[in-house]
């Protein structure tokens, strides 16, 4: 089996920001309003004299991903509404130089990618909305697409990738994807190539050339690459709340706990973890958008390495029913990721006792537990052998240290 380099390096960025952004961002009501409430063109483009994000709204953008341990950042260059955040160079006036900025969007998010460590992946439709030949002369399409395609892979320096959505609106016809990807391995060899399968079809693999699937708003299921031939990766795109895009009164937001659930889930079969953001109409984020990723933050910032550098192993396994799972690092130590943990302290704080909550993993090769450590607080914990099994105690968290996913590192020797 084939196994690039560069995939193997996607699948250890482990988390990367989502950011949909354009001109609906402006009515704040996600990003299909367009198509949702069959707005007519001469009143939607009416938003390009209104589209104007501020002068360091990608500065501000990639800092807070960089501070929650992002190793990648996914921007709509253009979403199905058709409106490109780059200049498309005379392809189309329908792009950012030709709104109300009057500045090419994705080359200060390029600009802005590069100052904070993060390698820029390009979002791009495949479907349009807005170029009249997508329903009228398919063919004359695709050429258009392709070349928008091109622009974005050679006007912007390195790209990590880039990721398509929307052929499923056509699944009938015939998108050229050959000539597509081809394009995109002769400027660009390195870079990921992924097309969102959607809702319906999570995890499927595609064409050749595709280096990953896709997991959208689903938990990650393990790949069967048996017969394939070569290695793909894997990647959960997640929403904060219902919309990709800035809606306003969308105030259906997931909890802290259970996006940091998500993301830790992701890793027991080495997916990625892409979690969304619908920027405000001047690209800054909502306060609750940026203090979801600053508790991400804190939690990668404590347990960032195995996360993004340990992988499933046969080496271990939890046992008893619980969600924890044990992943290997590259040093040969195992670590256990313990979910639904409570807090333990004072009885008059609460009723938890550490000895009340234990983790208990099967070593299936010829080795013995050595040390248990938890990395938050670096204590030793104490553990047992009970009937060819080890039982660790004591790994509910202390009060006011409630990390949600508990990491414990786990020396063993050979027998």
């Amino acid at each position: 089996m084939i196994i690039k380099n560069y995939v193997k390096e996607f699948e250890r960025f482990g988390l990367g920001m989502f950011v949909h952004f354009g001109l609906y961002s402006c009515l704040g009501r996600g990003e299909w309003v367009k198509f949702l409430e069959q707005i007519p063109d001469a009143e939607y483009d009416k938003l390009l004299s209104e589209f104007d994000p501020g002068p360091d709204w990608a500065g501000k953008l990639c800092e807070t991903a960089a501070n929650a341990g992002c190793r990648y950042v996914t921007l709509t260059s253009r979403h199905h509404d058709g409106f490109s955040l780059y200049d498309t160079r005379g392809l189309s006036d329908y792009d950012a130089p030709h709104s109300a900025c009057g500045r090419d969007l994705v080359k200060e998010f390029t600009e802005a990618a590069a100052k904070y460590g993060l390698r820029p992946f390009f979002y791009h439709t495949l479907l349009d909305w807005h170029e009249k030949s997508y329903r009228e002369d398919f063919p004359a399409y695709l050429g258009y697409l392709r070349e928008s395609v091109k622009v974005l892979c050679t006007c912007y320096g390195r790209i990590g990738g880039i990721w398509f959505d929307g052929m499923w609106d056509r699944p009938d016809d015939d998108w050229q994807e050959d000539a597509l990807y081809g394009l995109i391995r002769r400027y660009q060899p390195e870079a990921m190539i992924i097309n969102n399968t959607g809702i319906v079809a999570r995890g499927a693999l595609g064409h050749i050339e595709l280096d990953s699937v896709t997991f959208e708003r689903g938990n990650p299921k393990p790949l069967d690459l048996e017969r394939a031939p070569k290695y793909v990766a894997s990647e959960m795109c997640e929403v904060l709340n219902d919309c990709w895009g800035y809606g306003a009164a969308d105030i259906n937001y997931k909890s802290g706990a259970q996006i940091v659930e998500e993301m830790a889930e992701c890793r027991r079969y080495r997916a990625n973890f892409l979690l969304n953001v619908g920027p405000l109409p001047d690209g800054s984020l909502r306060t609750v958008d940026r203090g979801i990723f600053e508790n991400i933050g804190t939690w990668t910032s404590v347990f960032g390495k195995p996360f993004r550098e340990a992988a499933p192993t046969g080496r271990a396994e939890t046992v008893g029913g619980r969600r924890d799972f044990i992943l290997e690092g590259e040093n040969g130590l195992l670590y256990a990721f313990c979910f639904g943990l409570p807090t333990a302290a004072s009885p008059h704080l609460t009723e938890i006792r550490s000895a009340d909550y234990d983790v208990t993993l099967r070593i299936n090769t010829n080795e013995s537990v050595k040390s248990v450590r938890a990395m938050d607080t670096g204590d030793l914990l104490e553990f047992e052998e009970i009937d060819g099994n080890t039982v660790i105690h004591g790994i509910p968290f202390g009060f006011g240290r409630n990390l949600v996913v508990r990491v414990l590192e786990i020396e063993v020797s050979a027998n």
